[in-house]
């Protein structure tokens, strides 16, 4: 009985092997849903937005009218590039866009932290803050290196609530420009990377993305020093990046809004979390519409549609675009008309200045 067991088991391989013509990975199984809902794609925001997450390194000389193009198809009237550098860098940007497109694009600085620790550092930080103001920037970027990677020049890690740092954070409030701030990154990049992991097969495809609790410390110790510094500078405005990864608890997030008036938050890259949330997502965002800013992060435009079909519609189990970041469905929230306003614009027109205001509708 047990040799026909092995040949049943044998012969069931060799047809299972047979039918098959190649190896298919997890990405390559991707089969369209049989189930049949209302619903369709959203190709183009109901609003006009601003997206005030977006990197353009190029743009010193980059032709714009190509993004533009691309814009217009989506209805996104202002980008916001957090990439704008400083000094002559930042002055050639501003050239291009003023040249070519003066009220479409904003340009936000970001900060040299080479020789942090030096005699008089944060305040030459400060001051080249102030100039690249004048030069045009209306808005700070400070990346996740912050944290990090930057090193003062005793080779220690620099805090992002380092005391060296504070004259940054003041000048920003004196110039009433905000500052949005990317913080580590999401928690389960620091966890055992195993079956229990949701972001398994990000970190396998991705392997530079995995973190230790010493690679470069503990995530908890990361966010607990972004939000210190938030509540030492309540004049100042921070825009906390990615929901500052607090997107799968919003419950948490929202009673660290209320302990933080000076802080809104942006949703770049993780639409996905609240696409599978709708409900409780809908909830917090009527009940902090004022304090959530549109925010994408990498320049695909084919990707937006994904935002526009979560905020507006109440469509049911629709594909995410990037199945290693988030291999479940979509759900739409089904936002009104006047939170819609808010987040596709209003927000943004209130807390970063010099956009024009006659790009939108009200």
């Amino acid at each position: 009985m047990k040799k026909l067991f092995v040949a049943i088991a044998v012969l069931s391989s060799l047809y299972c092997s047979s039918q098959s013509t190649a190896k298919m990975d997890f990405e390559t199984y991707n089969p369209p849903s049989t189930l049949v809902v209302p619903g369709q794609p959203i190709l183009k925001a109901k609003y006009p937005f601003i997206d005030v997450h977006n990197h353009q390194y190029g743009m010193p000389t980059m032709d714009l009218g190509t993004l533009i193009t691309d814009m217009d198809k989506m209805n996104m009237k202002v980008m916001v590039n957090l990439s704008g550098q400083s000094g002559e860098t930042l002055k050639k940007s501003m050239a291009n866009v003023k040249a070519n497109y003066p009220n479409r694009f904003i340009v936000f600085a970001n900060i040299d932290f080479k020789n942090v620790g030096e005699s008089g550092w944060g305040e030459k930080a400060a001051a080249q803050l102030e100039e690249d103001v004048k030069n045009g920037a209306n808005g700070l970027k400070i990346y996740k290196s912050l944290g990090f990677s930057v090193k003062d020049i005793n080779g220690k890690r620099v805090t992002v609530d380092d005391p060296r740092l504070d004259a940054i954070w003041k000048k920003a409030g004196e110039l009433k420009i905000p500052v949005l701030i990317h913080t580590a990154d999401p928690k389960p990049f620091w966890q055992p990377m195993d079956a229990n992991n949701e972001r398994w097969l990000e970190l396998a495809t991705h392997a530079g993305r995995k973190r230790q609790d010493n690679d470069p410390a503990p995530w908890d110790t990361l966010i607990a020093e972004q939000h210190r510094m938030f509540k030492k500078h309540p004049s100042t405005t921070f825009i906390a990046a990615h929901f500052g990864w607090f997107p799968n608890d919003l419950g948490k997030l929202g009673r660290l809004l209320d302990a933080m008036p000076n802080v809104v938050v942006e949703f770049g890259a993780i639409i996905a979390e609240l696409g599978r949330q709708p409900k409780t997502a809908n909830q917090f965002f009527t009940k902090y519409q004022d304090r959530i800013l549109f925010g994408k992060d990498s320049w695909v435009p084919a990707e937006y549609l994904t935002y526009f079909r979560v905020l507006e519609s109440t469509d049911e189990y629709f594909p995410y675009h990037k199945k290693y970041h988030a291999y479940w469905a979509m759900y739409g929230m089904g936002l009104p008309d006047a939170i819609l306003k808010k987040i596709y614009y209003k927000n943004a027109l209130r807390i970063i200045p010099n956009i024009d205001k006659t790009l939108f509708p009200d």
